[in-house]
């Protein structure tokens, strides 16, 4: 095997404490939601200098209490912050992780795949008998080049 960007394995006993820090996550997580795609379209998008805005009129709101009508839910906005604030640090965690576990999936199917065109052109030729001719003509169907842009015919 010529290229190995990655080797690791999984014990059984890694595999089980990963999947119970998963099941941990997502049940201590359960208050995410699922926006529909029509969702998120009409939802007021909050980017960096509108943030400033937000957290700006919260504390122009908690320093003046008597400017806040009575079915403000100023509590509420402050929860939702707090919240906010707790879940971007986790957040940024678990992206790395994902972008991790991306890259590292990639890795590997690059690897398999490399593995694989080295021992499919060894059994190209050295291989004979009926399984390895059986193997090479899957292989062959696999690796036929088509043509992305079929050609205009002429006229």
């Amino acid at each position: 095997m010529t290229q190995n960007l990655v080797s690791i394995e999984f014990a059984p006993a890694d595999l089980e404490a990963i999947d119970s820090a998963l099941d941990v996550l997502e049940a201590r997580l359960d208050g995410l939601v699922v926006l529909s795609a029509e969702e998120r379209r009409k939802a007021i998008k909050m980017g960096d200098k509108s943030e400033v805005f937000c957290r700006q009129t919260e504390l122009v709101l908690r320093q003046n209490p008597g400017i806040v009508p009575s079915n403000f839910d100023l509590a509420g906005l402050q929860r939702d912050i707090a919240a906010l604030d707790a879940l971007r640090s986790r957040l940024q965690r678990l992206r790395t992780l994902t972008d991790r576990a991306d890259d590292t999936e990639l890795a590997l199917g690059s690897d398999i795949m490399s593995a694989s065109f080295d021992g499919y052109a060894l059994a190209k030729v050295g291989g004979k008998g009926t399984a390895l001719d059986t193997l090479k003509s899957a292989m062959q169907t696999r690796l036929s080049r088509k043509p992305r842009n079929p050609g205009k015919p002429d006229a």
